[in-house]
């Protein structure tokens, strides 16, 4: 049974030694992912870093491949200058390791885009050369929880591709988690239906709770300082997503506009950003109502076509607006 005085979260980790987080939909999700990261290396665990890439790993060189589909990318890892956010990352962690990364290593894992089998594969070849016992998929939002049914869906395909296949991995445990709250309203998420689902996985024994990263802590802290390096190393590509989530972070709130990219739109940053959104990722993957439509993918537009058969074949639920 859970106790108030002990994250639900971190009870769930408590006896993990080797636990991979791992950005789910691409992109800065990985960084996301870094506070949580912080918090159990200083716990005793051993964290290893994992994303799937955006970047075009095509170019970066054959010595860089752990294995088909698995790039480790390291500080010195050449690739692109203009888009790199998992070496960018690993520069970070590199240069800070005496002072903030207590023994987190200098590395990110990087999964190309691909289908649910090459994925999954990738992702057995880390649980096997690492004796990964846990696995926390981070998204940076909180369209991974959608079900399918809902009025929208984000932009789904890749943290669904995550999820599929890491959902047939023998895993001791396998979380998802949130952080981010409101950003994915801008791709049409609707988020009564994001609380409604929650209500369900809990109803399912399946919702770890909610979890803030307080604005003076050390994870905080270094996560703001991580977010902010890579808006100075990526000035054309600053993440959106961590850029809001380091704003509420460091208690800021409103229309905080800190890139070139979202001038004309009105943000709302606020501390439900900050709040980590936890659950099981087994029962998370049960409720998806398409992932047997997308089990035997090769390519990610394999799965975009069949989410997109799937919403034409279906009727969505209507939306409850927030009372309040």
């Amino acid at each position: 049974m859970t106790s108030l005085s002990t994250p639900p979260l971190f009870d769930a980790l408590s006896d993990a030694e080797n636990v991979l987080i791992s950005g789910a939909g691409g992109g800065f999700d990985v960084y996301a992912g870094l506070p949580l990261a912080l918090a159990l290396q200083d716990r005793g665990a051993t964290v290893h870093l994992a994303n799937l890439s955006f970047t075009p790993l095509e170019l970066i060189a054959l010595e860089a491949w752990a294995a088909p589909d698995l790039a480790l990318i390291r500080p010195d890892t050449a690739g692109s200058d203009d888009y790199f956010p998992e070496r960018t990352l690993a520069r970070w962690l590199a240069a800070n390791a005496a002072n903030a990364a207590n023994g987190l290593r200098a590395e990110v894992y990087a999964f190309p885009k691909t289908g649910v089998q090459p994925l999954r594969a990738a992702y057995q070849y880390l649980v096997d050369s690492l004796g990964i016992d846990a696995i926390v998929l981070v998204d940076g939002g909180t369209d991974i929880l959608m079900r399918g049914d809902e009025a929208g869906l984000g932009t789904p395909v890749e943290d669904v591709t995550s999820l599929a296949a890491v959902a047939g991995l023998d895993v001791g445990v396998k979380l998802v988690t949130c952080l981010g709250f409101g950003i994915d309203a801008f791709h049409g998420v609707v988020h009564s239906q994001v609380l409604e689902n929650l209500a369900a996985l809990d109803r399912d024994g399946a919702y770890l709770g909610a979890l803030s990263i307080p604005s003076t802590s050390r994870e905080a802290a270094l996560y703001r300082a991580a977010v902010a390096d890579a808006q100075a190393a990526t000035p054309l590509r600053p993440s959106i997503v961590n850029g809001q989530i380091a704003a509420a972070v460091g208690g800021e709130f409103g229309d905080v506009q800190f890139t070139r990219r979202t001038q004309g739109s009105a943000l709302f940053v606020n501390p439900l950003m900050a709040v980590y959104f936890t659950v099981g990722l087994d029962a998370l993957a049960a409720r998806c109502l398409y992932l047997d439509r997308i089990e035997n993918t090769l390519g990610m537009r394999q799965v975009a076509s069949r989410i997109s058969t799937f919403r034409d074949e279906i009727a969505t639920r209507i939306p409850q607006a927030f009372p309040h």
